[in-house]
Protein backbone atom coordinates (compact mmCIF):
# COMPACT_ATOMS: atom_id res chain seq x y z
CA UNK A 1 0.00 0.00 0.00
CA UNK A 2 3.00 2.24 1.16
CA UNK A 3 3.86 2.15 -2.59
CA UNK A 4 1.09 2.39 -4.57
CA UNK A 5 0.69 5.78 -2.44
CA UNK A 6 4.07 7.52 -2.63
CA UNK A 7 3.35 6.58 -6.63
CA UNK A 8 0.25 8.34 -6.92
CA UNK A 9 1.39 11.05 -4.96
CA UNK A 10 3.93 11.66 -7.03
CA UNK A 11 1.92 11.81 -10.40
CA UNK A 12 0.27 13.99 -8.83
CA UNK A 13 2.75 16.71 -7.93
CA UNK A 14 4.23 16.07 -11.03
CA UNK A 15 1.01 17.22 -12.79
CA UNK A 16 0.93 20.77 -11.43
CA UNK A 17 4.79 21.22 -11.06
CA UNK A 18 7.38 20.99 -8.95
CA UNK A 19 7.78 23.86 -6.64
CA UNK A 20 4.41 24.99 -7.75
CA UNK A 21 2.19 26.55 -5.42
CA UNK A 22 -0.15 24.22 -3.44
CA UNK A 23 -3.85 24.04 -4.30
CA UNK A 24 -6.22 25.73 -2.45
CA UNK A 25 -9.34 23.92 -0.92
CA UNK A 26 -11.60 25.36 -3.16
CA UNK A 27 -9.71 24.56 -6.02
CA UNK A 28 -9.22 20.91 -4.75
CA UNK A 29 -13.21 21.01 -4.46
CA UNK A 30 -13.26 21.94 -8.34
CA UNK A 31 -11.51 19.21 -9.94
CA UNK A 32 -12.82 16.66 -8.09
CA UNK A 33 -16.30 17.82 -8.77
CA UNK A 34 -15.66 18.51 -12.49
CA UNK A 35 -12.62 16.18 -13.71
CA UNK A 36 -12.73 12.93 -15.35
CA UNK A 37 -12.44 9.67 -13.63
CA UNK A 38 -9.81 8.13 -16.27
CA UNK A 39 -8.59 4.86 -13.55
CA UNK A 40 -10.17 3.10 -11.20
CA UNK A 41 -9.32 0.47 -8.59
CA UNK A 42 -10.60 -0.72 -4.91
CA UNK A 43 -8.62 0.96 -2.21
CA UNK A 44 -6.49 -1.48 -0.48
CA UNK A 45 -8.06 -1.19 2.74
CA UNK A 46 -11.17 -0.25 4.45
CA UNK A 47 -14.70 -2.37 4.56
CA UNK A 48 -17.11 0.35 3.12
CA UNK A 49 -16.75 -0.59 -0.57
CA UNK A 50 -14.25 2.31 -0.96
CA UNK A 51 -12.71 2.91 -4.40
CA UNK A 52 -9.26 4.89 -4.89
CA UNK A 53 -9.50 6.73 -8.51
CA UNK A 54 -7.42 8.53 -11.01
CA UNK A 55 -8.44 11.56 -12.17
CA UNK A 56 -7.89 14.62 -14.83
CA UNK A 57 -8.71 17.92 -15.88
CA UNK A 58 -6.07 18.15 -18.82
CA UNK A 59 -3.80 19.99 -16.72
CA UNK A 60 -4.25 18.36 -12.77
CA UNK A 61 -3.84 14.60 -12.44
CA UNK A 62 -4.48 13.34 -9.08
CA UNK A 63 -6.38 10.79 -7.32
CA UNK A 64 -9.65 10.54 -5.06
CA UNK A 65 -11.26 8.32 -2.51
CA UNK A 66 -14.56 7.23 -3.36
CA UNK A 67 -17.11 6.17 -1.28
CA UNK A 68 -21.00 5.47 -2.39
CA UNK A 69 -22.29 3.45 1.08
CA UNK A 70 -25.53 5.33 2.18
CA UNK A 71 -27.08 2.51 4.91
CA UNK A 72 -29.61 3.27 7.18
CA UNK A 73 -30.88 0.60 9.85
CA UNK A 74 -33.06 1.03 13.18
CA UNK A 75 -31.47 -1.83 15.08
CA UNK A 76 -27.82 -2.94 14.10
CA UNK A 77 -25.69 -5.50 15.73
CA UNK A 78 -22.07 -4.73 16.43
CA UNK A 79 -19.25 -6.39 18.61
CA UNK A 80 -19.77 -3.61 21.50
CA UNK A 81 -23.57 -4.52 21.10
CA UNK A 82 -26.42 -3.16 19.99
CA UNK A 83 -26.54 0.29 17.94
CA UNK A 84 -29.86 2.32 17.40
CA UNK A 85 -30.13 4.31 14.16
CA UNK A 86 -27.51 2.71 12.81
CA UNK A 87 -25.80 5.29 9.64
CA UNK A 88 -22.14 4.16 7.65
CA UNK A 89 -22.90 6.89 4.47
CA UNK A 90 -20.20 8.82 2.18
CA UNK A 91 -22.52 12.03 3.23
CA UNK A 92 -21.14 11.92 6.70
CA UNK A 93 -17.20 12.42 4.58
CA UNK A 94 -18.58 15.63 3.52
CA UNK A 95 -19.99 16.53 6.72
CA UNK A 96 -17.01 15.77 8.35
CA UNK A 97 -14.86 17.96 6.47
CA UNK A 98 -17.18 20.60 5.97
CA UNK A 99 -17.27 21.25 10.40
CA UNK A 100 -13.30 20.46 10.15
CA UNK A 101 -13.30 23.51 7.86
CA UNK A 102 -15.09 25.36 10.16
CA UNK A 103 -13.29 24.67 13.28
CA UNK A 104 -10.12 25.45 11.70
CA UNK A 105 -8.65 21.92 11.06
CA UNK A 106 -7.97 22.25 7.04
CA UNK A 107 -4.45 20.77 7.93
CA UNK A 108 -6.16 17.94 9.15
CA UNK A 109 -9.35 17.10 7.18
CA UNK A 110 -8.79 16.61 3.35
CA UNK A 111 -11.49 18.21 0.80
CA UNK A 112 -14.68 15.96 0.08
CA UNK A 113 -17.57 16.56 -1.94
CA UNK A 114 -20.46 15.11 -3.48
CA UNK A 115 -20.89 13.96 -6.91
CA UNK A 116 -22.42 10.87 -9.06
CA UNK A 117 -19.72 7.78 -9.41
CA UNK A 118 -21.12 5.16 -11.89
CA UNK A 119 -24.85 5.84 -11.26
CA UNK A 120 -24.69 6.61 -7.33
CA UNK A 121 -24.39 9.59 -5.48
CA UNK A 122 -21.30 9.11 -4.12
CA UNK A 123 -18.60 11.56 -1.65
CA UNK A 124 -15.00 12.20 -3.37
CA UNK A 125 -12.08 12.90 -0.73
CA UNK A 126 -8.81 14.38 -2.06
CA UNK A 127 -5.99 11.79 -2.11
CA UNK A 128 -4.09 13.79 0.58
CA UNK A 129 -0.58 14.12 -1.07
CA UNK A 130 2.92 12.25 0.08
CA UNK A 131 1.41 10.08 2.03
CA UNK A 132 4.09 8.22 4.09
CA UNK A 133 2.76 5.56 5.97
CA UNK A 134 -0.96 5.33 8.50
CA UNK A 135 -1.15 4.52 12.24
CA UNK A 136 -1.05 0.54 11.49
CA UNK A 137 2.06 0.52 9.87
CA UNK A 138 3.42 3.44 12.42
CA UNK A 139 2.41 0.64 15.04
CA UNK A 140 3.74 -1.97 13.33
CA UNK A 141 6.93 -0.93 12.03
CA UNK A 142 7.18 0.65 15.69
CA UNK A 143 8.02 4.09 14.29
CA UNK A 144 8.13 7.15 16.93
CA UNK A 145 7.22 10.35 15.12
CA UNK A 146 10.77 12.60 15.24
CA UNK A 147 8.70 15.66 16.77
CA UNK A 148 6.75 13.63 19.40
CA UNK A 149 4.98 17.31 21.03
CA UNK A 150 4.19 17.74 17.26
CA UNK A 151 2.50 14.48 16.70
CA UNK A 152 0.59 14.62 20.47
CA UNK A 153 -1.00 17.93 19.44
CA UNK A 154 -2.69 16.31 16.35
CA UNK A 155 -3.62 13.41 18.78
CA UNK A 156 -5.30 15.27 20.67
CA UNK A 157 -7.40 17.52 18.13
CA UNK A 158 -8.63 14.18 16.99
CA UNK A 159 -9.64 13.05 20.14
CA UNK A 160 -11.99 16.82 20.54
CA UNK A 161 -13.18 16.15 16.76
CA UNK A 162 -14.38 12.53 17.37
CA UNK A 163 -16.12 13.35 20.35
CA UNK A 164 -17.92 16.00 18.73
CA UNK A 165 -18.68 14.39 15.69
CA UNK A 166 -19.40 11.39 17.56
CA UNK A 167 -17.60 9.30 15.82
CA UNK A 168 -17.56 5.16 15.92
CA UNK A 169 -15.09 3.93 13.95
CA UNK A 170 -11.97 5.89 14.60
CA UNK A 171 -9.08 3.25 13.89
CA UNK A 172 -5.19 3.08 12.63
CA UNK A 173 -6.65 2.36 9.06
CA UNK A 174 -7.71 5.95 9.07
CA UNK A 175 -5.37 7.98 11.00
CA UNK A 176 -2.71 9.07 7.60
CA UNK A 177 0.62 11.20 8.14
CA UNK A 178 2.37 12.85 5.55
CA UNK A 179 6.31 13.41 5.07
CA UNK A 180 5.68 16.01 7.18
CA UNK A 181 4.76 14.35 9.71
CA UNK A 182 1.05 16.04 9.24
CA UNK A 183 -1.79 14.06 10.55
CA UNK A 184 -4.85 13.45 8.38
CA UNK A 185 -8.22 12.23 9.40
CA UNK A 186 -10.32 10.17 6.55
CA UNK A 187 -13.10 7.87 6.07
CA UNK A 188 -15.81 9.60 8.76
CA UNK A 189 -18.99 7.34 7.12
CA UNK A 190 -19.94 6.33 10.56
CA UNK A 191 -19.86 9.41 12.70
CA UNK A 192 -22.28 12.55 13.67
CA UNK A 193 -24.86 9.87 15.99
CA UNK A 194 -27.43 11.76 17.13
CA UNK A 195 -26.86 11.49 21.03
CA UNK A 196 -26.33 14.49 23.05
CA UNK A 197 -24.01 12.99 25.09
CA UNK A 198 -19.78 13.05 24.74
CA UNK A 199 -18.81 9.02 23.77
CA UNK A 200 -16.09 9.09 25.77
CA UNK A 201 -15.39 12.08 27.87
CA UNK A 202 -12.66 10.76 30.29
CA UNK A 203 -10.08 10.81 27.13
CA UNK A 204 -10.06 14.33 26.91
CA UNK A 205 -7.37 15.86 28.87
CA UNK A 206 -6.13 18.88 26.67
CA UNK A 207 -7.63 21.10 23.88
CA UNK A 208 -6.01 23.38 21.20
CA UNK A 209 -6.66 26.43 22.22
CA UNK A 210 -8.01 27.67 18.60
CA UNK A 211 -9.83 24.82 18.45
CA UNK A 212 -11.93 25.82 21.61
CA UNK A 213 -12.60 29.16 20.75
CA UNK A 214 -13.97 27.82 17.17
CA UNK A 215 -16.12 25.71 18.78
CA UNK A 216 -17.28 28.60 21.24
CA UNK A 217 -18.61 30.43 18.13
CA UNK A 218 -19.53 27.83 16.26
CA UNK A 219 -23.76 28.94 15.65
CA UNK A 220 -25.82 26.00 14.70
CA UNK A 221 -27.55 28.35 12.11
CA UNK A 222 -24.07 28.24 10.43
CA UNK A 223 -23.89 24.49 10.73
CA UNK A 224 -27.11 24.04 9.01
CA UNK A 225 -26.04 25.93 6.39
CA UNK A 226 -22.38 24.44 5.72
CA UNK A 227 -23.81 20.88 6.47
CA UNK A 228 -27.84 20.39 6.36
CA UNK A 229 -27.42 19.00 3.04
CA UNK A 230 -25.66 15.72 4.33
CA UNK A 231 -27.06 15.38 8.23
CA UNK A 232 -30.36 15.60 9.41
CA UNK A 233 -31.99 18.11 12.32
CA UNK A 234 -31.57 15.29 14.70
CA UNK A 235 -27.80 15.12 13.93
CA UNK A 236 -27.38 18.59 14.30
CA UNK A 237 -28.99 19.05 17.65
CA UNK A 238 -26.84 16.11 18.66
CA UNK A 239 -23.59 17.83 17.35
CA UNK A 240 -24.57 21.03 19.31
CA UNK A 241 -25.68 19.10 22.37
CA UNK A 242 -21.86 17.71 22.08
CA UNK A 243 -20.10 21.18 21.40
CA UNK A 244 -21.49 22.91 24.62
CA UNK A 245 -20.49 19.76 26.71
CA UNK A 246 -16.73 19.89 25.13
CA UNK A 247 -16.64 24.01 25.85
CA UNK A 248 -17.79 23.11 29.32
CA UNK A 249 -15.48 20.35 30.10
CA UNK A 250 -12.81 22.38 28.88
CA UNK A 251 -13.49 25.77 30.55
CA UNK A 252 -13.97 23.53 33.83
CA UNK A 253 -10.23 22.28 33.16
CA UNK A 254 -8.73 25.92 32.75
CA UNK A 255 -6.13 27.76 31.12
CA UNK A 256 -3.48 24.58 31.71
CA UNK A 257 -5.34 21.78 29.62
CA UNK A 258 -4.96 24.46 26.49
CA UNK A 259 -1.83 24.43 23.90
CA UNK A 260 -1.64 25.40 20.84
CA UNK A 261 -0.87 24.19 17.15
CA UNK A 262 -4.18 25.33 14.62
CA UNK A 263 -3.43 28.22 12.85
CA UNK A 264 -6.02 31.29 13.81
CA UNK A 265 -8.89 31.58 11.44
Amino acid sequence: MLRILIVGSLLAASAWGQGAPPLSAEAKAAFLLNASVKEKHPAKKGVTGTMRVTMTDGKITHDASVQTIDEFKNRFETPNGVEMNFQDSYKLNIAAYRLGKMLGMDSMTPVSVERMYEGKVASYTWWVEDIQMDEVDRMKKKIEAPDKDRWSRQYLIMKVFDQLIYNMDRNAQNMMYDKEWGMWLIDHSRSFRRHAKLLDPKILTKCDRVLLENLKSLQEDDVRKQMGRWVDNMQIKGLMARRKLLVDHFEAKGEAALYDFLPKL
